[in-house]
């Protein structure tokens, strides 16, 4: 699958990075609408560039947009790509509003065409195997998950010295102006409901605790800085999810069943341990066994991952697949249904700052596939 990249800020080096993982994407150019930028950008890493947007869409090489934009600019440029007959694999989130999220969904579908948006990490070898666990009801019942997503007092860390490979700063202003719960929330929301199925309701309270992050330019938005929400699946399950850049790092995950609890320390890492505790009966009486088992992983990763040292999130996960699907003519892992369900949810989070009621969910989507490799374990 051919692939073109519009927007090459910092998080495109992550993309870049974890490019060569995936062969059967190909890199056909790059364009920023900061000239320096894409310049400097394709110069590191030696790629063509394109002048404009409409000399990207121009190009008939372009089979698939990978839309790495800041967020607002995302429906904006993923609508002009779905016109120009191009698929689209958007950053998170898909669209800064549940309508026009919703809009993207119907014109990729009118146009024949697919849309997808990250996060993907769902589809990685973590993920993978507790939802293997799960469907082999490995914890019996579950009731109740909690999902913790915190990364500490950002506005107080260095982060001016925060460069990208090619040089591109860390965008210390949108980030702060769009919101933790925007740039975050997705990785756990997507775990949860590709576990789970579709969500009813999120009940959420969330705050900007911290209005006044000091930095050199005024950050003239008060995006929440923490938030705490309660989803309620249709399935039956509830998870209770934090948010913040406040507390100290807690990327964990603990899963409660009738029979044990499921777990990982770090849903960011790209092979994070899972481990089972179970619930024991002896002499008539039920208690947590005071130990927990390490479940070896559905995949262990192949020779090129092992060279490339990937420790984190594999970016172009999303994109791969979204290309194998297009290839095959099947529906995609991260269909927009899916992507639009994931959006909504994040949305009711992040407007809690405003609302602060419950919200009754509106979309869904049809059930996930695992991942061909996610059945069977490996010893």
């Amino acid at each position: 699958m051919r692939i073109a990249i519009v927007g090459c800020g910092f998080v495109a080096d992550f993309y870049l990075k974890t490019l060569p993982l995936h062969p059967a994407l190909e890199l056909v150019g790059v364009m920023d609408r900061d000239a320096d930028r894409a310049a400097r950008f394709a110069a590191y890493y030696s790629v063509p560039t394109y002048r404009t947007m409409d000399d990207l869409l121009a190009d008939p090489r372009v089979q698939m947009v990978v839309n790495l934009t800041n967020p607002r600019s995302h429906y904006e440029v993923s609508k002009a790509c779905l016109e120009a007959g191009k698929h689209v694999y958007t950053e998170k989130p898909m669209a800064m509003s549940f309508s026009n999220a919703q809009a993207l969904e119907l014109l990729a579908a009118q146009r024949g065409l697919y849309i997808a948006s990250a996060p993907s990490r769902h589809l990685g070898e973590t993920a993978q195997t507790l939802w293997k666990a799960l469907r082999e009801k490995a914890i019996g019942t579950v009731r109740l998950a909690y999902a913790e997503l915190d990364d500490g007092l950002v506005h107080r860390m260095p982060y001016k010295t925060w460069v990208s490979q090619s040089g591109a700063p860390w965008p210390y202003k949108d980030e702060f102006e769009i919101g933790c719960i925007l740039e975050h929330a997705g990785y756990l929301v997507s775990w949860l409901l590709m576990f789970f199925g579709p969500a009813q309701t999120v009940t959420a309270f969330s705050s900007c605790l911290i209005p006044d992050k000091a930095t050199d330019v005024p950050v003239t938005v008060e995006a929440p800085d923490f938030s705490v929400a309660c989803i309620k699946f249709a399935s039956g399950p509830v998870a209770r999810l934090t948010c913040s850049i406040i507390a100290p790092a807690d990327h964990s995950l603990r899963i409660f069943g009738d029979d044990g609890v499921l777990s990982t320390d770090d849903c960011w890492l790209a092979r994070s341990p899972v481990y089972i505790k179970r619930r024991l009966r002896i002499g008539g009486k039920t208690f947590m066994a005071p130990w927990k088992k390490r479940l070896p992983l559905v995949r262990m990763p192949n020779a090129q991952t092992r060279h490339h040292g990937l420790k984190k999130v594999d970016f172009c996960l999303g994109v791969a697949e979204l290309a194998a699907a297009i290839e095959e003519q099947r529906p995609c892992r991260l269909s927009s249904s899916f992507c639009v369900h994931v959006n909504e949810i994040v949305l009711a989070i992040h407007n809690a700052l405003e609302t602060g009621s419950p919200y009754k969910i509106t979309s869904s989507f049809e059930p996930i596939d695992p991942m061909p490799w996610a059945t069977g374990w490996v010893q």
